[in-house]
Parts: C-alpha cells; structure tokens; sequence
C-alpha cells in the first residue's frame, strides 16, 4: 500500500478537514475569478471529509459550473490542488450551485424504482455505473429503504446491485 492510498483509509482531524477546505476554497475562490463569477463559498468538515459548497452570488449565474460532470471534472482539480499543498490525498466533495443535493435526489428516485422492481418479484436490481461517492449515497439510500445493496464491477464498469435484506 503506497502513501497515498494508506491516507485514504486514515481518519481525518477536524483541523486538518478545515486546513484541507481552506486551501479548496482558496483554489476555488480564484477559479471563480478567472470566470468573472461570483460565488459564496461554505466550508464544513463532517464524516472524515471536507465539504465544499458555492453557491450563486448577489446576480451570480452558476449554471456553467453546475453541470454534474463539470463538477466531478473540478472536484477533481480541487482534490490535486489540496493534495499538492498538503501531500495528502483529498476525498473533498464539491458541492456546486446544489448539484449534489440534485444528484441525491436523482439517486433516491433511481433506488424507488430499482426496490419496486423488487418488491414486483426480481431478485435484484442493478443501477448504471456510478463514482464511489454516489455509490456510497446509493447503499445509505437503500438501507434507509430496508434492503441491501452492494457493489459489483471494476473501474469504469462498477455499480450497485440492490436485493433483499437477508
């Protein structure tokens, strides 16, 4: 196991989420500069991530930015921007204009229609493709649901498979 990959698994200080928001924020902060955007900018630090969340300015427009792959695409960025400051790997979430909670919603009704395939008699039900943190949103949604989920695949290619709770 490199490094890297053993800070993925390390527990996070509280300071070191907040020094790991200042600096995405930061980036971010000069990002939006650069596209003459206004933004506020909300840093929190919950669940051994930091949380990073713009939303529109007085007039600001974040359509742009909003778009789910344009967010993944810039989380990225951000996440090497910290870690390159830090040398620890980042697992910061970007939060853009409310694509995350859009994107949860979207996952929630995905998960409704997968248990009503279900509950109609499949054994199972898998859902497209997904990055870990959507997958992650995906299991805690189908627990809350009272099922099981979990993931199967490699790379590109891994998803969620929902069946009955044992």
């Amino acid at each position: 196991m490199t490094d890297v990959q053993q800070h993925v698994n390390d527990e996070r200080t509280v300071p070191q989420l907040e020094e790991e928001g200042d600096i995405a924020a930061d980036y971010i902060e000069e990002l939006l500069d650069i596209c003459d955007l206004d933004g506020d900018i909300d840093i929190d630090a919950r669940n051994g991530r930091a949380y990073i969340s713009v939303n529109a300015g007085d007039g600001a427009n974040l359509n742009l930015l909003s778009k789910p792959e344009t967010v993944t695409a810039l989380q990225e960025l951000t996440r090497l921007a910290v870690q390159t400051k830090t040398g620890v790997f980042s697992r910061l979430i970007l939060d853009i204009g409310g694509s995350r909670d859009a994107r949860r919603d979207e996952l929630a009704r995905l998960v409704d229609r997968a248990v009503e395939r279900i509950e109609a008699g499949s054994a199972e039900a898998s859902l497209p493709p997904m990055s870990s943190y959507e997958r992650k949103l995906v299991h805690d949604l189908v627990g809350e649901r009272g099922f099981h989920s979990a993931s199967r695949g490699e790379g590109a290619d891994r998803h969620t498979v929902i069946t009955r709770s044992a």
